[in-house]
């Protein structure tokens, strides 16, 4: 119960980052024209920005409940604290994407100069982590497996 309770809680922080950043940050509209004189990369969700900083506000709450869990793990030695190697990249992509999805469907005059950039330099960046992530945690999982110390609970690290 004690794996499942870690897994759920780094998949609340790593699942509620990107809602968090999506609705907390707001529509990134060009001020002053109405929407149906900008141009979209994307079109945005049909949310309004009242709805969307609800949302974005219980997935932050989700965020800090699951960080307090883990932090919690860690401090009891239920949760190797390597795995924060793990759930960090995995964090920081999930505000690139919430954050990033705002750039992509911002109404602009003209081209989105910032949903090209992000397409450009954020992508590498964001699979980078990503794979960086999916190898540390093979590698985590293998050391258990193999005598070693990973795994999720390492007694004693």
């Amino acid at each position: 119960m004690k794996t499942r309770g870690m897994v759920a809680a780094g998949a609340a922080v790593v699942g509620g980052v990107p809602v968090a950043a999506w609705g907390l940050t707001g529509r990134q509209d060009h001020e002053g024209l109405p929407a149906s004189e900008l141009d979209y990369a994307f079109q945005p969700w049909g949310v309004g920005d009242g709805v969307a900083a609800v949302v974005g506000g219980i997935a932050l709450v989700g965020v800090a409940v699951g960080a307090v869990v883990l932090v919690r793990g860690v401090r009891r030695g239920v949760l190797d604290p390597r795995w924060w190697s793990v759930v960090g990249p995995l964090v920081v992509v999930g505000l690139m994407a919430g954050v990033g999805w705002r750039i992509l469907t911002a109404g602009v005059v003209g081209a989105n100069i910032g949903a090209g950039l992000l397409v450009v330099f954020g992508t590498p960046v964001a699979a980078g982590l990503v794979v960086w992530a999916v190898a540390r945690s093979v590698w985590l999982i293998a050391g258990r497996r193999g005598g070693g110390r990973g795994g999720v609970a390492s007694h004693g690290v």
